[in-house]
Formats: structure tokens, C-alpha cells, sequence
């Protein structure tokens, strides 16, 4: 008779944890096999989802109960300890879990495999993914040379293609069939790899031990995710990351020689916040807490020992053994790109959008984008950027731009850097705290030009107009597949009235802003957009914006909170990406808020920085509520007025005073584009017009505020916020809207668009004149603030003083105080400006200016000599005024002063006795005691770590990089709320 021969026992390990929805299906397949396992035993991991009456109903040898949060390799441990007692060496074990279903023949073909080859001592099935049974999940495992774990085969349609790979370095837990006095002498899984790595370390382990690793192509089982997911609803990106880098740390110690382990555990935080910096570069901010998680928890977890202990009690083979099966650092890389080349051949996020997207920040539909230069806006760009050379020309060959709003700035870049964050503020008599935000950006600004900072500003004239125009094009880009909408938008936002104005005034930061808007829309909401791509990179460049739109028009901050809001009310799915806007523009603001409020002048935060100018003044507002709905932010209608009333004194032909026509005039060519925005709101489309028109709405009522908020005063003058800025906003929500209504014009757009673009070019001409025709409060000027003579003694006595006295008329004098070079754009400050009272000093000053400016017996030579004032400015004035000629006749006259001259900023005297340039040590605002810079005390050096930190971050973050595809698990696995890729799948 012939003996049958016996086949090898093996005992099935079932371990469920909250799977009822699978396990049904994974119990009838494993009652469906052909070759039937010898022993099932059952191990429920406390769930309270049923499942543990599953598993009993299932007829196992037994089933066992361990606690919550037991992990998967130690739930087979403890199964193993209720076996029956192994009689030989060929038995085995079988290790599913409640979502591992296995084909009929699964554990056949497993054990056939064994049988084949009695080195084998661990085999894999091919993982399926659980909802597609065609697609491979799983099928393989290796490293990398530097240990990154690599799946051989991960979501891919299954042809057959892999199935002629049978030794690998490792295999899946899902469905691993294991010699079971293997798994007793290597102890199972590694403790310290609770979820991820640990069948991949287990198969090292085996290989080590002298046995092999093969995969079974004809086995197959089903997988409804990673073992990460094993019992969870959902995996967060965030954690996958987490749980994967601290499994790679943890091998990393584990297999590292013993000299190497002390080094590694050392680099753990510093690789920690190295990988963090390319996190950020690579747009997965997630990634960074799960970083130092991994490192510190890998670092005192405490597990390390025991697992090297273990490894080398088991190894029998050196690492060369398994090199062979490693990926090599070429391969890895060639795999890398090949993936990046695939998702690049994929269609854009940005194409076209469902005709159910609804909202002005819709995608253009079918039909594509405009070309910049293939549908004109390349050319749009040079034709706006000739004619800002034209209007701007005078200051081609000027080294600064003054006047208005305007001062030089400081002549180095480092003296640009050193009047941020919070330190001693020189302008006037002196102050210590915060400087204006606007300061950053100025520092930002004349660094780009830092041969000569000044210089800079003289760019922002020269490309204020091409600028806009490119913002406004790409912008116009993104809301109409029209290919000449957008340069019909480009023409109206590089002449709209409020940058024109700004510009002839001199307020710069009302110019950044207008430059910026179109760009800050355009970047929150493609953060804000659902599965964009780059959509990381487009939320720190929206927060980078709004900081500085913020900085340069602090009075559009209220509206942008309130835009910010409504973006994270409408778009709650990408709040993740969105929530961080307005970060770096409240660490910014900070000092400077708590110090106006503690000074009881919360209102003061609002006020225009740059130099104070009077209500009425050039640049300083006096517009009523119809001017401002006509864009005019200074009460000049655009300067039609003033050419109206001289083109009727000289005689030509307008009924009545030209001037009354003004706002008839201004009226009549702005009608076109408010027609059109009106109109957008009862044509189709009227749903993305609607947000337009609230844009406008904010912007003017902005406007509205600003022209009504008192937070200084020049003399006897109130000076009020520009509302201009408001202006801009309220400019562009108009465009927006008559955008939209164009495109739902048909026929009738083209004549209205280019009726409109007339409208707006005609009123512009004023303002484009300004500075050609002399009405421009700025003007070309070089880097000296102050007369030659004071300058040249400055650069000897940094701390001379010079007494600036102007006449206001009937109204009296205003005085201030210059030191050293003169305070430059960058020194001015809205702290000190908006200061609710006057200092003593300050009053000591309106004294001694008071005593020189007209006869008297006071000791000025006292206070000359005290506050280290060694000139005497006074500015330029008419003739006519007997304030300003009285206040000459005095100073003539006084017995200590020497007349200099006159020079290009007004007559000049000097102090003829000898100044103390040491000053009285410790008098307030001298120049003779020592004042902090803003890294001289701590919390200007806790200030400008702060700025750093959160700027470099978002500056890191803001740095666009290729696409990133989100690793396909189950739509339970991934949650696409908290996921730090690139593509989010709402």
C-alpha cells in the first residue's frame, strides 16, 4: 500500500477590529476554500460594531477576546499562545483580517508554493483592492539604500504584469502565510511597528535568519486598505505620514551598526526640522508635527534595545544577503520621476468646471484659457506700459521720487531693515515702539534696488501701470474663457482713478495695494478651490499679499477680514489651506495694535502710513459720498474741475462755470462701466456677479470710512485716512461684475466693452497729465531730504537736529523736528504721527519755535544747545503771507542765528554758538542717550524671530512645486479635510 502524504497543518489567525461591514464576506470565503485551513482561531479586538458574534458564529476553534488598541501583530501572539501544540516543523500560520476576503484557492496556492520551495519560510498573496477586485493593492515590499520602506506594486490594474516576480524582501501581513516556528523565534512582529513596517521588518528578520521571501501571484486576497487603516474609518493623511516616518526611524536604529546608533539618535531633531523646511518647499505643512512626533517618540519610545537585542539573537546572515533585493537609489529616483512625469501628463485642476459651479470665482468653462500673448495680453501690457513711460517720464533720470506722500528712502539697505519690528522711532521727537508694517515691505522694496533703495520707488512709478494691467489680465483670466475680456479688464483696472491718484499724490501704499488686489483674489481663491493643484502654494501666497496689502492701506483690513470670512463660510472644505491667510498680517500688526490700544487710540491702527497730509492738502482727501461713488478719493473729479474751470477762463465756449460741469462730465463717462455692473446682476450669470457687487459694496463703503476717520492732524488741519484704497477695491469689484455681465451679452458685449474702455481712458487724462502739466504733488528728486549743508554736517554729527518751521497762515506755525539725515520714508511712523496728545518735548518745541518766529526776549540759545540743534528750515511759502515774512524778519534778526541761504527746501540759518553734541546723557528723545534698536531689547529680538519664523514659513510654503498625487487608499482611508498633498478631493 502506498502512504498518503501528510499535509503540513495550518492554523488560520482571523484578528477583527470593528469590521462587521467586511467580515461576513471575509468568513463565507474562507469557508469557500479549497483547501481548507486545520484550525481557525478567532481574536476580536474589543469592537462593539458585532463583530465579535461574527466570529463566534463562524464555527472557529476558538475565539478570543484582547483588549482596545492591541496591535495586530500582537493579537496574532496571543492567538498563537492558544494553538494546539505544534508536532513538527512544517506547520504554518495564516494571518488575515477582517478585511482580508481570500480567492478560493488562496491558501491553496500559498501552500504550493511552500511545498515547492521548503526554503521558503514566508509567502504573500496578491493584495486586491476590496472595491475593485481587478486592481492590485498590495504585491511586494522593499527598502531603499538609505531604509525608506518601497511598495513594489501599489493601485494598479492587474494584467498580469508582476506575476512573474516570486523573492522579495518582504510581504504584507494581510494574508502572509508564515512557518509558524519561525514566527516563534523571531518573536512576531516588532512591537515598536505598531501598524506600518512591520510585516516588511518581519520578512527582513526571516531573511536574515537564513529563509526566503516570495510573493504567490495565483494567491489573491482582498484589501480595503493599508495596515494603518486596520479598524479605523478613516486615515488622515497626517497620521499615515506620522505612523510611516516613525516606522522608518525605528528601523533605522534597529539595523544601524552599533557605533552608528548613538549618531543616529542624535540626528533625530535636527533631521526633524531639516525635512520640515522641505515639507514646507513641498507644499505638506501637515507633514511637519508628525516629524517631530516620529522623532521624539522614536527617540524615548524605549523600544529600540529590545528590538536589536532580538535581531541579533535571530541573525544568521550578514545585510549583504539581502542587498540584491533593495532598491537602488537610481531606481527609486527613475520611479519618482516617472510618477511626476505621469501626473503632469494628467489634465490641469483648472480645466474646465460642471455649468453647476456657481460663484464670480468660477473656472472658465469649455473652451479654454486666454493666451498672454497669443490673444493680445502681452500687448495690452506694453501698450499700458508706454503710456505710464509717457506719463511718468520726468522721472526717468531721477534718483527718488518726493513729495505728497512721499520721502527718499535711507541710503542702505541695512538702515532700511533696522527701522522694522520695535525699537527707537526717531521721526520728531522721538519714540520707542513699534514700527509701521509698511516698513517691511519698504525694506522688501528697497532691497530690490539695494545699490540704491530710493530707486525702487521710482520703479513702482515707472511699471505701476504695465503691473496693474498683468494682474488684471491673468485675473480676468481666471473668471472668462473670453479671449478679449481680459484686456478689456487689464485697460480698465491700469487706468482706474484711484491708482492714478494715488500715484499723483504720492501714496505708495495705496499704489502696492492696487498692484496687489487683482494677484490676493487670485491666490485665495485657487487656495480656496476644490481639488486645485498648487492649491497649498496659492494660500501662503495670499497670505503673503494680504500682509502686505494690509501693511501698505491698514483701512482695507476691515474689509478683508470680512471677505476672508465669507471665503471660509462659503468654502468650508479648504479651510485647512485657507484658515492661515491673515497670519502673517496679524503677526505684522502686533506690537503696533497692542500699543495704540494700550495707548487708548485703537483707530490710530488704521491710519495711512507714509507722511501725514492734511485734509485738503495734495493727497489728503476731502471727498463727500457722491464723489466717492464717482472713484474720486480727492474731491478734484479726477482733475476734470480744474481743466474745465481754466478751459472757461479762457474763453472757450462752456455754458456757466466750467467747473459745474465736472461732475456732470465725470458722471457721464463713468456710466458705461457702472451700467454694465448693474446690469450683470439681472443677466444669467447673475450669481457670480453678485459676490462682485458685495466686493464693491465693501470697497466703498471702505471708501466712505476712511474719508471720514480723523486719526492726526498737520497744524490746525485734520488729516484723515486716504480712502482711496477703498476706492480700489470698490473699482475692482465693478470690473468684476461688468465682466460677468459682458459675457452674457452676446452680440452687444463688443461695442459696450470698447464704449467703456473709451469712457475710462478719457477720464483718466487728467491724472495721467499730472505730473506732465505740474498738478502732481510729487515730483523727481534726489536722496537728500534736507539742504546740502545739513547733510554734510549729519554725516559727521548723526544726531544734529534741525527745526523745520512752517507756515500755516493766519492759522500760525507748525514745527517739527529732523535729526541727522532727515526722517525718510521708512522712519515715518503712525505711532507717532496719530499720538493722541503732545509730548513735553513736543511742547518745548512749539515754544522755542513760537520765541524764534517772532520778536521776543526767551533763551532759545538754551534749547538749541540742549536738544543739539544747530539749524534753523524754514519751509517755502508765498510772499503774500505775513506769517511767513515776519517769521524771515524775526529770525533775521536773532543775534545767535546766522543766515545760510536759500536752498531747494526753503531759507536756512544756522545756530552760531556751539551745540552740545553729547546732549544732556538721558534726556528724552536726545540724541545723546543711547536709544534701542529693534534687536536691542528682548522683545524686539522676540519680535523679529517672530516675523522670521512665520514669514519664512510662508514664504516657504508660497514657493510653487510640481504636483503631488495623493496616494489612492479607500475613499474611507483618506480624509480629504485633514490631508497635507497637494490635491485635495472634496
Amino acid at each position: 500500500m502506498q502512504s498518503k502524504a501528510v499535509q503540513p497543518r495550518v492554523t488560520t489567525v482571523l484578528v477583527a477590529r470593528a469590521g462587521a461591514g467586511y467580515l461576513g464576506r471575509t468568513l463565507a470565503a474562507l469557508a469557500a476554500q479549497t483547501r481548507k485551513p486545520d484550525v481557525t482561531i478567532a481574536v476580536d479586538a474589543s469592537s462593539n460594531d458585532g463583530s465579535d458574534a461574527l466570529l463566534a458564529a463562524s464555527g472557529p476553534a476558538q475565539v478570543l477576546s484582547v483588549r482596545d488598541g492591541t496591535t495586530f501583530g500582537s493579537a496574532v501572539n496571543h492567538a498563537v499562545q492558544f494553538a494546539p501544540v505544534a508536532e513538527s516543523d512544517d506547520e504554518w500560520l495564516w494571518l488575515l483580517g477582517h478585511d482580508n476576503a481570500p480567492h478560493p484557492d488562496a491558501l491553496a496556492q500559498l501552500l504550493g508554493a511552500v511545498e515547492r520551495a521548503p526554503s521558503v519560510a514566508v509567502a504573500g498573496p496578491k493584495l486586491m483592492r476590496h472595491d475593485r477586485a481587478d486592481m492590485i493593492a498590495a504585491f511586494g515590499e522593499t527598502m531603499s539604500t538609505f531604509g525608506t520602506s518601497v511598495a513594489l506594486v501599489d493601485d494598479e490594474l492587474d494584467q498580469a504584469q508582476h506575476d512573474t516576480r516570486d523573492d522579495v524582501l518582504g510581504v504584507a501581513a494581510a494574508g502572509m502565510l508564515v512557518r509558524r516556528s519561525l514566527w516563534k523565534r523571531l518573536g512576531g512582529f516588532d512591537p515598536g511597528l505598531p501598524s506600518i513596517d512591520a510585516s516588511l521588518d518581519f520578512s527582513v528578520r526571516a531573511r536574515l535568519a537564513g529563509h526566503r521571501v516570495v510573493t504567490v501571484p495565483g494567491a489573491r486576497v482582498a484589501s480595503a486598505g493599508g495596515p494603518e487603516a486596520f479598524g479605523r474609518e478613516k486615515v488622515s493623511a497626517r497620521r499615515r505620514f506620522r505612523v510611516a516616518r516613525a516606522a522608518q526611524l525605528h528601523r533605522r536604529l534597529v539595523y544601524s551598526p552599533a557605533w552608528a546608533v548613538a549618531l543616529h539618535w542624535l540626528s533625530l531633531v535636527p533631521l526633524a526640522v531639516l525635512r520640515s523646511i522641505g515639507d514646507l518647499v513641498g507644499k505638506r505643512p501637515g507633514a511637519i508635527g508628525g516629524e517631530f512626533r516620529a522623532a521624539f517618540g522614536t527617540a524615548f519610545a524605549g523600544r529600540i534595545g529590545a528590538a536589536r537585542r532580538n535581531l541579533r539573537r535571530t541573525r544568521t546572515l550578514g545585510w549583504a544577503a539581502i542587498a540584491p533585493l533593495r532598491m537602488s537609489t537610481g531606481e527609486l529616483r527613475e520611479r519618482r520621476g516617472q510618477a511626476r512625469e505621469a501626473e503632469l501628463a494628467e489634465p490641469d485642476a483648472d480645466t474646465p468646471v460642471s455649468a453647476g459651479r456657481t460663484g464670480v470665482y468660477a473656472s472658465a468653462q469649455a473652451g479654454g484659457r486666454a493666451g498672454f500673448v497669443a490673444h493680445g495680453g502681452f500687448w495690452v501690457v506694453l501698450l499700458v506700459g508706454i503710456v505710464g513711460v509717457l506719463a511718468y517720464g520726468a522721472l526717468l533720470g531721477a534718483a527718488a521720487v518726493s513729495g505728497g506722500g512721499l520721502r527718499p528712502l535711507t541710503e542702505t539697505v541695512p538702515e532700511l531693515w533696522a527701522n522694522i519690528g520695535y525699537g527707537w522711532r526717531e521721526l520728531g521727537t522721538g519714540t520707542l515702539g513699534a514700527a509701521d508694517p509698511f516698513a517691511v515691505v519698504l525694506a522688501v522694496l528697497g532691497s530690490i534696488t539695494f545699490w540704491s533703495p530710493s530707486y525702487s520707488v521710482v520703479l513702482v512709478y515707472l511699471l505701476a501701470l504695465p503691473l496693474s494691467a498683468l494682474g488684471a489680465w491673468f485675473a480676468a483670466r481666471r473668471i472668462s474663457r473670453s479671449p478679449w475680456l481680459p484686456l478689456l479688464a487689464a485697460l480698465l483696472w491700469s487706468l482706474a482713478p484711484p491708482l492714478l491718484a494715488a500715484l499723483a499724490v504720492g501714496r505708495l501704499g495705496a499704489v502696492l495695494t492696487h498692484l496687489l488686489l487683482p494677484w490676493l483674489f487670485t491666490a485665495a481663491l485657487g487656495a480656496a478651490r476644490s481639488g486645485a493643484s498648487r492649491s497649498w502654494a496659492s494660500g501662503a501666497a495670499a497670505a503673503l499679499l494680504f500682509a502686505v496689502v494690509a501693511a501698505g492701506t491698514p483701512s482695507l483690513l476691515p474689509a478683508l477680514l470680512v471677505l476672508f470670512v465669507v471665503l471660509l463660510v462659503v468654502r468650508p472644505g479648504s479651510a485647512h489651506r485657507t484658515i492661515g491667510i491673515p497670519i502673517p498680517a496679524l503677526v505684522l500688526f502686533g506690537p503696533l495694535v497692542v500699543q495704540q490700544v494700550l495707548a487708548g487710540n485703537p483707530l490710530g491702527i488704521l491710519a495711512d502710513p507714509g507722511v501725514v497730509l492734511g485734509t485738503g492738502s495734495a493727497g489728503g482727501g476731502t471727498a463727500s459720498g457722491w464723489r466717492l461713488a464717482l472713484a474720486d478719493p480727492t474731491g478734484a473729479l479726477h482733475g476734470w474741475s480744474s481743466i474745465l474751470a481754466e478751459l472757461s477762463a479762457a474763453g472757450t465756449p462752456l455754458p456757466g462755470a466750467g467747473a459745474a460741469l465736472a461732475p456732470a462730465l465725470v458722471a457721464i463717462l463713468l456710466a458705461p462701466l457702472g451700467v454694465l455692473a448693474l446690469l450683470a446682476l439681472f443677466l444669467p450669470g447673475a450669481r457670480r456677479a453678485i459676490p462682485a457687487m458685495v466686493i464693491a459694496l465693501l470697497g466703498y463703503l471702505s471708501a466712505v470710512g476712511a474719508a471720514h476717520l480723523q486719526v492726526g492732524a498737520v497744524g490746525d488741519v485734520a488729516a484723515t485716512v486716504w480712502p482711496g484704497s477703498g476706492l480700489s477695491l470698490y473699482w475692482l469689484g465693478l470690473i468684476v461684475a461688468a465682466i460677468v455681465g459682458l459675457g452674457a451679452l452676446g452680440r452687444m458685449a463688443t461695442p459696450v466693452s470698447v464704449l467703456a474702455g473709451l469712457t475710462v481712458t478719457a477720464l483718466a487724462i487728467p491724472l495721467l497729465g499730472a505730473m506732465l502739466i505740474g498738478t502732481a504733488a510729487v515730483h523727481p528728486a534726489t536722496t537728500r531730504i534736507l539742504p546740502a549743508l545739513v547733510t554734510a554736517e549729519a554725516r559727521t554729527h548723526p544726531g544734529a537736529g534741525t527745526l523745520v518751521i512752517t507756515s500755516l497762515g493766519e492759522a500760525g506755525i507748525a514745527v517739527r523736528l529732523e535729526r541727522g539725515l532727515g526722517a525718510s520714508l521708512d522712519d515715518q511712523s503712525t505711532l507717532v504721527s496719530t499720538r493722541p496728545r503732545a509730548s513735553d518735548l513736543d511742547d518745548r518745541l512749539a515754544t522755542l519755535a513760537g520765541n524764534l518766529a517772532a520778536p521776543s526776549g526767551y533763551d532759545a540759545a538754551s534749547d538749541l544747545e540742549e536738544l543739539d540743534i544747530p539749524f534753523v528750515l524754514v519751509s517755502p511759502a508765498s510772499e503774500d503771507d505775513t506769517t511767513y515774512r515776519s517769521m524771515v524778519d524775526a529770525l533775521n534778526g536773532n543775534e545767535i542765528l546766522s543766515p545760510v541761504g536759500t536752498t531747494a527746501n526753503g531759507l536756512l540759518w544756522r545756530y552760531a554758538g556751539e551745540a552740545d553734541a553729547d546732549g544732556v546723557p538721558g534726556a528724552a528723545g536726545h540724541p545723546g542717550a543711547v536709544q534701542p534698536g529693534n534687536g536691542d531689547t528682548a522683545l524686539g529680538s522676540g519680535y523679529l524671530v517672530a516675523l522670521g519664523v512665520v514669514f519664512g514659513i510662508t514664504v516657504l510654503l508660497a514657493i510653487p512645486t510640481g504636483r503631488r498625487r495623493i496616494p489612492h487608499r479607500t475613499p474611507a482611508v483618506e480624509d480629504p479635510a485633514d490631508t497635507f498633498d497637494e490635491e485635495d478631493h472634496d
